[in-house]
């Protein structure tokens, strides 16, 4: 018994759990404001990104395409980048940052990204003396990482070509929260501004979901502008929650402009957005208010009432980005459930060396396996098994049909996460968080009871 890591053994991937790092960079570039990516590569490398980014976020975002051919790939794609950076500027006259994403295809023939933008550097400085677009080099060959990987890799690369001297200190401090939903942005940004803390989030996605406002505009952009990026050297620290996501530019900032860098984990769960909390009063010098410490105790009530009739010794499987995979395993062991299985799905060697997986193996006292590099069929694999039995599934939308087949009750939880309304307003983060996901588990245990009229007699007592 006991905690053990290991790799898919199998060679193919069958119904992967991320998608391709272009599409973690172009999530990425869109939380810029002013800012349309172009992924420079075939047309199908922005069209299902943008359908994955639709069904999850019921809203459309500008990203464009340099539309590779079969030319392309044997004469190069630095006509068509040219193409497609001057069209944006032509177009969108207040323009000012172009994330140039590569894909595969561009990266395999090796087309010269920088060399083409100092090309069309020069030509945007003839053509529009008076404006300054910013060409960010994003290189993002889908064959090798995933979203999670690009969606780093477009961070630190807009941070390390933005953020290029060392200004004057802002009193701020740089928030990199990764990949989140707005429901657990504002939570945070509730958290920040609590403690008294001016902060600049990198990239704030608020708005994401989207107001129509009275004059009937739809304001879906990014809300991080040009110069929150140039002044990030100026900040008194930087705060990062995503190991995988955002610790490199947090490091990168304090390496070249001594911001102290504060790398800590995920706030999922109820000890780890303590120490966040703690985190911010430290860096601050501030204390956490009354206020927060009243939203923790009624979240510990909450979580006491469901934990030991409804969740404890309950197994699940997790899947998904690996920060939040992790961090929820850690939440599911404070409410009594047993993680049974983790599927982090690429290629990073790093994750069997992270210090929350080690606390893991040492602490759980149940078989526990986490599988690095997966995909879904390695779920599916395991619950067609008889002696393997699971209570629950946690993961986004690409696992539903395991669910449905099988009959395993699950919670949508990482994106994308298409096949139930609203996710993304309600965060999964911090106090709150963590009683909002307990009950839409014990809730999912209650609808699953009455389908399969098991014991639901027991909702009468309760």
């Amino acid at each position: 018994m006991g905690c053990e890591i290991s790799t898919r053994k199998r060679t193919g991937l069958i119904n992967p759990i991320f998608d391709c790092q272009p599409a973690g960079a172009q999530f990425a570039g869109i939380g810029i404001k002013d800012s349309i990516p172009l992924v420079h590569g075939g047309q199908g490398c922005v069209m299902f990104v943008r359908l994955l980014l639709a069904q999850h976020y019921k809203e459309n975002f500008d990203l464009a395409s340099t539309s590779l051919h079969e030319d392309s790939a044997v004469f190069g794609g630095r006509k068509r980048l040219e193409e497609g950076v001057m069209t944006l500027a032509r177009r969108y006259p207040n323009l000012r940052v172009i994330p140039v994403i590569t894909t595969c295809s561009t990266e395999v023939i090796g087309d010269d990204i920088e060399g083409s933008i100092n090309l069309c550097n020069k030509a945007l400085k003839e053509e529009f003396p008076d404006r300054k677009i910013y060409l960010v080099p994003v290189h993002t060959p889908s064959f090798k990482s995933s979203q999670v990987g690009g969606y780093a890799t477009c961070l630190q690369s807009v941070i390390k070509s933005m953020c290029n001297a060392k200004v004057a200190p802002s009193g701020k401090l740089n928030v990199f929260p990764g990949w989140v939903n707005p429901g657990d942005l504002d939570l945070l940004k509730h958290y920040v501004s609590a403690i008294g803390i001016d902060a600049t989030y990198f990239f704030d996605t608020s708005d994401f979901d989207s107001p129509i406002m009275p004059d009937k505009s739809i304001h879906t952009h990014g809300r991080t502008t040009v110069e929150d990026i140039q002044r990030a050297s100026g900040a008194f620290g930087s705060l990062s929650l995503s190991r995988y996501e955002s610790f490199s530019a947090s490091t990168y900032l304090q390496s070249e402009f001594e911001v102290p860098a504060h790398n800590i984990n995920t706030p999922y769960g109820i000890a780890n957005t303590d120490a966040m909390l703690e985190t911010l009063s430290d860096i601050s010098g501030r204390p956490i208010p009354d206020s927060l410490v009243v939203e923790r105790g009624k979240a510990i009530d909450a979580l006491q009432d469901l934990a030991h009739m409804w969740l404890a010794d309950k197994t699940v499987a997790l899947y998904g980005h690996p920060d939040l995979v992790i961090g929820l395993a850690e939440f599911c062991i404070e409410v009594e459930m047993k993680p049974k299985l983790l599927l982090l799905g690429d290629d990073n060697g790093k994750y069997k060396r992270d210090p929350r997986l080690k606390a893991l193996q040492e602490k759980v006292d149940w078989d526990m396996e986490v599988v690095c590099n997966a995909d879904l069929w390695e779920l599916e694999k395991r619950v067609k098994d008889p002696a393997y039995k699971l209570d629950l599934i946690l993961g986004h939308s690409k696992g539903r049909y395991v669910s449905i087949e099988h009959g395993i009750p699950m919670v949508r939880v990482g994106f994308p996460s298409f096949d139930r309304a609203g996710l993304y307003r309600h965060p999964t983060m911090g106090y709150q968080g963590a009683v909002h996901l307990a009950e839409n588990i014990v809730n999912t245990f209650f609808t699953h009871m009455e389908i399969k009229k098991d014991r639901e007699w027991m909702m009468n007592v309760w």
